[in-house]
């Protein structure tokens, strides 16, 4: 009886272990990672991190931040979220545009058929699928003269003036490719306030210079372009203009006391796009900066000597 009761309770014990706990799945947490995984990503897009605002994002990027969210379909700026991922770059061309489409090589008609009586030393009968091999003419031969040898090479002569002045005959200056233009950092900048610099380029600090002045001094695009933002959208620059010159440099004035210009308006060199102010700052000044791509340079390198 009591070895019946120890067989029943190993058993038991036995069945109980072999039962293995089931895993508990977030589901909210799989259905996430799953959304993130089927993001685009890499050169081109950007993860919204926190904190982050359309128009820092367009500014840390080079970009009109319009253009950003007509490339989202995003209709309010202020709409995006922590993980969203955004194209920061113009939409590439389809990719079948500039595909090489490889055609399958035709074998048709490179067959020929042979009876398996027929001799070898037989020609070959052209089927319907060789009809259309060609066949190399039948050279006559002559026999040997002087005259004979003098018009071959006078031929062969011919033939290979022809040939040299194929190759040094110069292309059609109609039909040569235009040089490409010319590059677009080349822009003749301008300063843009007529203050002295009290705060130079720093890559561990200042991203750009400070002018200092009094409230209400002119402050001047410094190179011709499209105002692409203006105003105080953005932390730490107060009544800001952002100018985009070309598809490689920005330039941006903050701290204004007021804005003389709307997005989208283009401006000329040297134009008064503001009034020097202290918006979001400690002190009358100008914060000016270039940005190449969308990442800060040193103006100093750009600006001409004064």
């Amino acid at each position: 009886m009591i070895r019946l009761i120890a067989l029943v309770l190993t058993s038991l014990l036995l069945a109980a272990c072999s039962q293995q706990p089931v895993p508990a799945i977030d589901r909210n947490t799989a259905q996430s990672r799953a959304t993130v995984a089927g993001q685009p990503s890499g050169p081109g897009y950007y993860t919204v991190k926190r904190g982050d605002t359309l128009y820092r994002i367009a500014l840390e990027n080079g970009q009109d931040y319009r253009d950003v969210a007509g490339w989202n379909n995003i209709v309010n700026p202020s709409s995006i979220r922590e993980g969203q991922v955004l194209r920061i770059a113009p939409p590439s061309a389809p990719e079948s545009g500039g595909a090489v489409v490889a055609n399958p090589v035709a074998s048709g008609d490179m067959v020929e058929s042979r009876s398996l009586d027929q001799p070898a030393s037989q020609p070959m009968a052209p089927t319907q699928s060789n009809s259309s091999l060609k066949r190399e003419p039948r050279v006559g031969k002559e026999p040997y003269s002087d005259e004979a040898y003098a018009r071959l090479n006078k031929n062969g002569e011919q033939l290979a003036l022809a040939a040299d002045t194929r190759v040094e005959a110069k292309p059609d200056p109609a039909s040569t490719v235009p040089a490409a233009p010319a590059g677009p950092d080349d822009v003749p900048w301008l300063w843009p306030s007529s203050g002295k610099v009290v705060a130079t380029y720093s890559e561990a600090g200042s991203k750009g210079l400070d002018f200092s002045g009094r409230a209400g001094d002119p402050v001047v695009a410094a190179g011709d372009g499209k105002v692409v933002y203006a105003g105080a959208g953005l932390r730490g620059y107060g009544e800001l203009v952002i100018v985009k010159h070309n598809a490689t440099f920005l330039s941006a004035y903050a701290h204004n006391r007021k804005i003389l210009v709307k997005e989208g308006q283009q401006v000329s060199r040297g134009q008064k796009i503001a009034e020097m102010g202290n918006t979001d700052a400690d002190s009358v000044k100008l914060h000016f900066e270039i940005r190449k791509q969308g990442k800060p340079v040193d103006p100093a390198q750009y600006l001409p000597k004064r």
